[in-house]
């Protein structure tokens, strides 16, 4: 069984997560998409919201399923017999950046990263970007799915 962590704080959960999750479905039996907790970050979204959202856009996917770790990504994927990491690269800046630990996730304990390029149409999103059209009473619906639609 092919078993992938795709990791992140999905706060909000973007049209760009979905492009991402969306292939990984092609190509693994179980996508776990891990909520990242970060108790030194605040969130826009609670908890879980942002689990509500992922359900809401994911429910009729039976590879998909929702966790939330603490940590490092490499312990909790070894915790739940996961030998993939997947992750999206938006542009060079991304790839540069994930290299690095993809490098050193795999020297250290043999997991694998698999990265998937955004596609044109998603490929400026980011979920930062959306909190700050959020924040100032912008149009952010073009960037997230119905599911966050709906309850922003």
């Amino acid at each position: 069984m092919k078993k992938a962590v795709f990791p992140g704080s999905f706060d909000p959960l973007t049209l760009g997560h979905c492009d991402i999750i969306h292939k990984s479905i092609d190509l693994f039996d179980e996508i776990i998409l891990a909520i990242g907790i970060n108790s030194t970050k605040e969130s826009m979204f609670s908890l879980e919201q942002r689990t509500q959202f992922i359900n809401e856009e994911f429910s009729n996917h039976a590879k998909v399923k929702i966790l939330t770790y603490q940590g490092l990504t490499v312990d909790f994927c070894k915790e739940i017999n996961a030998d993939f990491i997947v992750r999206g690269l938006r542009n060079p800046a991304d790839f540069e950046f994930e290299k690095t630990i993809a490098q050193t996730n795999k020297k250290l304990t043999g997991i694998e990263t698999v990265f998937f390029l955004t596609s044109p149409e998603t490929a400026y999103i980011s979920s930062s970007i959306v909190r700050e059209i959020i924040t100032n009473k912008g149009d952010y619906t073009k960037l997230v799915p119905k599911s966050v639609r709906s309850k922003v």
